[in-house]
């Protein structure tokens, strides 16, 4: 469903050349949560990016759903969703209003389009929040109606980045009980996250990206099993050290 081949993006800052991410591979398929994981810095936002068609490789290619993101990019978008704490919502508009302006976006039919709103606020629990305006409403609030914004246009895959950030408990197992939705939906979904801990509580199979580069993949059994490691944060932590002493040595 989504696949990224050798991905290579390079930034020019001045006379020098800064490689963001860095000859990255790997694939979702449906119904299969992938945890693209890594500090702040590692490459995983620059690589959302190029998966929405928003940064153009250096080299290497993605595809969603059979299309070439540098050949379909608009049919890419179609199949895309994408949620962040750091999309925020139309203050002044309801979250019916706002949600019924993304299906415009999308050019979804309007009797679907509202029929689609109800059953988004009732599966994420926010129908009582339908009709109030954004401005009013609490953080976890308005991520619920950013959750929905992400899924108006039924889209078969989905990104999430760094998605729990700035939430309470309540606000991110709003979070944990989406992504379930979304495994239960068959939707290829990509969650980048630094919080390791609750990543190895929703993702089935997990990249650890650092400094632009994929260094293990695979589920936690599979990565936990070649180590001495009891979760993923130990694991880590000692790749990081690891690659700290061969790089001064």
């Amino acid at each position: 469903m989504i696949t990224a081949e050798n991905l290579t993006k390079r930034f020019n800052r001045g006379v020098d050349t800064f490689e963001a991410v860095s000859d990255l591979s790997f694939s979702v398929q449906p119904g299969e949560v992938f945890g693209l994981l890594g500090p702040n810095g590692a490459g995983k936002t620059t690589t959302l990016r190029m998966i929405l068609g928003l940064v153009e490789p250096t080299s290497g290619k993605v595809t969603v759903d059979g299309f070439d993101v540098a050949q379909k990019s608009e049919e890419v978008k179609r199949r895309i969703g994408y949620a962040s704490v750091s999309v925020g919502v139309y203050p002044w508009l309801s979250a019916r209003e706002m949600l019924m302006f993304v299906s415009d976006l999308y050019d979804l039919d309007r009797e679907y389009a509202h029929a689609r709103i109800d059953y988004l606020a009732e599966t994420l629990s926010f129908t009582s929040l339908l009709d109030r305006r954004c401005a009013t409403l609490s953080t976890g609030e308005k991520q619920r109606v950013n959750l929905a914004r992400a899924l108006v246009h039924e889209p078969p895959a989905m990104l999430l980045d760094e998605p729990t950030t700035g939430l309470d408990v309540l606000g991110s197992s709003v979070v944990f009980d989406y992504v379930d939705y979304l495994r239960q939906q068959n939707k290829a979904v990509i969650v980048c996250t630094h919080r390791l801990d609750e990543a190895e509580r929703i993702c089935d199979r997990f990249g650890l990206l650092h400094q632009g580069k994929l260094h293990r993949e695979g589920t936690v059994s599979e990565l936990l099993s070649t180590t001495e490691h009891a979760n993923l944060t130990d694991l880590f932590l000692g790749m990081l050290k690891e690659e700290s002493v061969n790089s001064d040595s």
